[in-house]
């Protein structure tokens, strides 16, 4: 379970003061997660999500918590910071940057088929095109500079051949990058237990303090590579088709795109195969961590530069 600090019904209580929330009812620590502190917090005026920050800091914090509330007030189902007696979003507890939000409807599928996926897929070409309006700008913080300096950290705990596949894959996307494509806000974590679903119904998009500015069809990869992935490590043809045609809908995909796309899920593979491999390796001191497996998105990344551009699109 991810709760690095712990947190008692009268320290909430007394910090909740500051809020027009009502009174605490009840507490609950949330397992998923391995950057915060979650909590489900019930109030005599609803539910709602608190966080607390393990480590983003109140400078950086910002940017995600106002583009949450402008998807929100945009019509994306995405959690609603909630404003203090101050009018701001952001407050301290126990000493940490701290939020609440709104508790959305639904809940996270492990399972999904072709019509979740599509549903998925339509949605976050609503919440690309939302956040256009968007004027706030932060770049990647897991972009190019990151993945090589993580890289260097953890290639001592590799093998030789795969600490070889590392350092070519980092060059490698050094050399061809997505620069040049649409850009705009994006979530640039959106798993499966990011989103909340009510039947086939998407009702949140949740944990977006990963979000920041990069290119779109990115995030898409990023999203297809978890939400339409076999567990071979080879994307399903059904799912991610009825993603890719739903958010193309949407947000129709350009030929540069479709060009990029195979690039595109390289990176995004890339990318949570080297966190992953650092939340193994050098994990933070915390009560009760959970680290996902690395060897998946190893094994994915193999998979895409196997295929050699022979990605599924429409």
């Amino acid at each position: 379970m991810a709760v690095f600090t712990s947190l008692s019904e009268a320290e909430l209580s007394a910090w909740l003061s500051d809020y027009s929330l009502g009174q605490l009812l009840e507490l609950q620590g949330i397992a998923s997660g391995i950057e915060n502190t979650n909590y489900f917090v019930t109030t005599s005026n609803g539910r709602f999500v608190l966080t607390l920050f393990e480590k983003l800091t109140p400078d950086e914090l910002p940017f995600y918590l106002n583009l949450m509330s402008h998807l929100a007030r945009h019509g994306i189902p995405c959690p609603a910071p909630v404003a203090n007696h101050h009018n701001r979003f952001l407050g301290e507890l126990k000493s940490k940057p701290a939020c609440i939000v709104s508790r959305l409807s639904g809940k996270s599928l492990m399972q999904p088929e072709a019509a979740h996926c599509a549903a998925v897929g339509a949605m976050l070409g609503q919440m690309h095109i939302a956040g256009q309006s968007f004027n706030e700008h932060m770049d990647n913080p897991r972009g190019t500079a990151w993945r090589a300096s993580a890289a260097q950290q953890v290639r001592r705990f590799l093998s030789p051949q795969d600490a070889a596949l590392l350092d070519s894959e980092v060059v490698f996307h050094e050399q061809h990058t997505l620069a040049a494509l649409p850009q705009g806000a994006i979530h640039a974590d959106l798993f499966r237990d990011n989103v909340l679903l009510d039947g086939e119904r998407v009702g949140g998009l949740i944990d977006f303090y990963f979000a920041c500015s990069d290119c779109l069809l990115y995030d898409v990869a990023i999203t297809v590579n978890d939400w339409c992935m076999g567990a071979d490590g080879v994307l399903d043809t059904a799912r991610t088709q009825a993603f890719l045609r739903a958010y193309h809908a949407v947000r129709p995909l350009s030929p540069e795109e479709h060009a990029a796309w195979p690039l595109a899920l390289r990176a995004a593979a890339l990318r949570f195969w080297i966190s992953r491999l650092y939340d193994l390796h050098l994990p933070r001191d915390g009560e009760m961590v959970h680290a996902h497996d690395p060897e998946q998105f190893k094994r994915i990344l193999q998979r895409h530069i196997a295929a050699d551009g022979a990605a599924v699109w429409l």
